[in-house]
């Protein structure tokens, strides 16, 4: 089915769009009219067209809900169950905090850092299918999500790195990654392993971090370090015509505060690689103004995903669904 073919919605444009493969990336839908801008109108054109916006979201893989008047968390958390999909609960180094029912606070790092490109929880055995961000207050600069076709990452490195992408994937990856002590919000990768994995018991946590797929090592400072491996370089997905994406984070964890990637049997990887894969990266990346009530439906399979340096204040929402 062909986005033309909805009536509920008329396309639209933002700045910074792009088409890859023929495929607008965001899809932008917005009201059909001005007399259908509230919240009750979006809601119940979504109720009659979610088996549509699905196929939208695999196909175009981001899907930019913009016009429309959704005020605030509860409305939001109200869009994202219209839909029925799972919840699935972030595990991961961000500081977050729950705000209401499915929705949380995006990562609350430092405004002024760079929160670098990453397929959701790529690392954890049970990943999200679908990444849903709600714009609540927009930044007054900066604050951008850019977001990246995995499949062109793959593409590129391929072409110019085949004998180190070849051994990376026949190899794997390890990772390995420090929960601190306790929470600390001045950093990116602040949250301790207690908000990590949901528990004040270092047995229970120790459990749960096993659960996911993670060895654990406790540190003398009362930090946990995880091990994860071996993980894939790509990844090819059902439905997603055949598209070898960039399913890791070895840019992101390379070399980086309390993380580090190599190759599964201890190899480094070269810097070189790295580098020019973060610029690869960069090249490819899409991104666009925050507007107050936008919505934005990721494929968590096929886009990564970052936050540029912001201005005060900026406040984004964040579901997470299988």
């Amino acid at each position: 089915m062909e986005f033309n073919s909805c009536k509920e919605f008329k396309i639209g444009k933002c700045e910074g769009q792009k088409e890859v493969d023929g495929e607008s990336i965001p899809l932008v839908l917005n009201p059909p009219q001005a007399s259908k801008a509230d919240f009750e109108s979006l809601l119940l054109s979504l109720k009659k067209n979610h088996d549509w916006l699905n196929e939208m979201i695999i196909k175009h893989s981001a899907v930019l809900l913009r016009g429309y008047d959704v005020s605030k968390a509860q409305e939001f958390n109200d869009i994202v169950e219209t839909f029925g999909w799972e919840d699935i609960r972030y595990v991961g180094p961000a500081p977050r905090t729950h705000i209401y029912k499915r929705i949380w606070t995006a990562n609350e790092g430092p405004l002024s850092e760079f929160i670098y490109f990453h397929h959701e929880m790529v690392l954890i055995k049970e990943y999200p299918k679908r990444v849903i961000l709600y714009c609540e207050i927009p930044p007054p600069e900066g604050g951008e999500t850019p977001i990246v076709p995995s499949f062109k990452v793959t593409e590129k490195m391929v072409k110019e790195f085949p004998k180190e992408v070849e051994e990376m994937d026949k190899k794997g990856l390890k990772y390995t990654f420090t929960a601190l002590s306790k929470n600390d919000t001045s950093s990116m990768r602040g949250r301790g392993w207690q908000d990590t994995f949901g528990s004040s018991d270092p047995i229970e946590a120790e459990k749960r971090a096993n659960a996911l797929g993670m060895d654990v090592e406790w540190l003398p400072n009362g930090a946990m370090k995880t091990i994860l491996g071996p993980r894939c370089l790509t990844k090819v997905f059902d439905g997603r015509k055949g598209r070898r994406m960039w399913f890791n984070t070895v840019v992101g964890m390379h070399g980086k505060e309390h993380s580090s990637a190599l190759m599964a049997d201890g190899t480094e990887i070269a810097e070189n690689v790295v580098k020019r894969c973060q610029e690869i990266i960069e090249e490819e990346s899409i991104q666009f103004r925050w507007e107050k009530g936008d919505v934005l439906f990721l494929d968590n399979y096929a886009l990564l995903h970052g936050r540029r340096p912001s201005l005060p204040p900026r406040k984004v929402l964040v579901a997470t669904c299988k």
